[in-house]
C-alpha cells in the first residue's frame, strides 16, 4: 500500500450486544494493512481486560491532560466514564501506509465525522430487539438493571442510524463478516483510482447492498421493534 496516501478512516458503531467486537476481530484477520485504534478510558478494567489490549486505562487527570493537549480525535463521557480516540493512531497508520478502524459509539462517531468529513461510517444493527435482549442475557455478565439500561441505550443509539453511510444487519455472522469486508475493500478500491477487477466489482455490489439508501425498507421492522419511528414519522 502506498505510504504517501492519506489513511482511510472506518468508523464502526453498534448497540452493546450487536456482535460488533466479533465482527471487527474477524475483519482485522481478513483485511491487510488495517490498524485498529484502541480507545483510552477512565473506567477500571473488567474481568481479564489488560491495559493496551482492550483499552488504554488512564486516570482522570491524565485523560484531562490529553484533552488539553489536543491528543484526541474524539472523546465522550458515557455512563460516568470517559472514552477517547488517540490522534496518534491516525498518524501512525499514515506512517505505515495503513488505514484505520475505529470502534466508537454514536457520540464519538459524530465528532469524527465533523473533524474527518471523508471518514466511512458503518452502523451494525441486530435483527430485532428480541435478538439483542437474548444476546445480552446469553453473555451472563450483566445484571438485570444493566441489561435494561443497555436496551434503553440501544434504542437511543439506533435513532442515529441514518447518520451513517452503511448499515450492516448482523443476523448471520459469516455473511455479516463478508459484507463488512466488502465495504472496507470497496471503499479502498474506489479511492485508489485504479481500474476495477471482476473481484472488485463483486465486493462493490455487496457493499452497495449495505448502503443506507439501499436498506431503508429492510430497516422498518427492526426500527419498529425498538420503538424507533420510521424516517417519514421523524420529519
Amino acid at each position: 500500500m502506498n505510504s504517501s496516501r492519506k489513511p482511510l478512516v472506518y468508523i464502526i458503531s453498534a448497540p452493546s450486544g450487536s456482535g460488533k467486537s466479533t465482527l471487527t476481530n474477524e475483519l482485522l484477520k481478513l483485511v491487510p494493512n488495517l490498524d485498529f485504534s484502541i480507545s483510552y478510558t477512565t473506567r477500571a478494567p473488567r474481568g481479564s481486560e489488560q491495559n493496551g489490549k482492550q483499552y488504554h486505562f488512564v486516570r482522570m487527570d491524565e485523560f484531562n491532560r490529553m484533552i488539553a493537549a489536543g491528543e484526541f480525535l474524539e472523546y465522550a463521557n458515557v455512563h460516568g466514564n470517559c472514552y477517547g480516540t488517540g490522534r496518534e493512531f491516525l498518524r501512525q497508520a499514515g506512517r505505515n501506509g495503513h488505514d484505520l478502524l475505529l470502534d466508537i459509539d454514536v457520540q464519538g462517531a459524530a465528532q469524527i465525522k465533523r473533524n474527518l468529513t471523508d471518514a466511512i461510517s458503518i452502523f451494525v444493527l441486530p435483527p430485532d430487539r428480541e435478538t439483542l435482549e437474548w444476546r445480552l442475557r446469553n453473555r451472563s455478565e450483566d445484571s438485570e438493571d444493566v441489561i435494561h439500561r443497555r436496551l434503553l441505550t440501544a434504542a437511543r443509539e439506533i435513532e442515529e442510524y441514518d447518520k451513517y453511510d452503511y448499515i450492516l444487519i448482523n443476523d448471520k455472522l459469516q455473511e455479516s463478516c463478508e459484507r463488512l469486508r466488502a465495504i472496507v475493500v470497496s471503499e479502498r478500491q474506489q479511492r485508489s483510482g485504479l481500474p476495477s477487477t471482476d473481484e472488485d466489482k463483486k465486493y462493490s455490489e455487496l457493499a452497495e447492498s449495505c448502503r443506507l439508501s439501499n436498506v431503508r425498507e429492510r430497516l422498518q421492522p427492526i426500527l419498529s421493534s425498538f420503538g424507533v419511528p420510521a424516517p417519514s414519522a421523524r420529519r
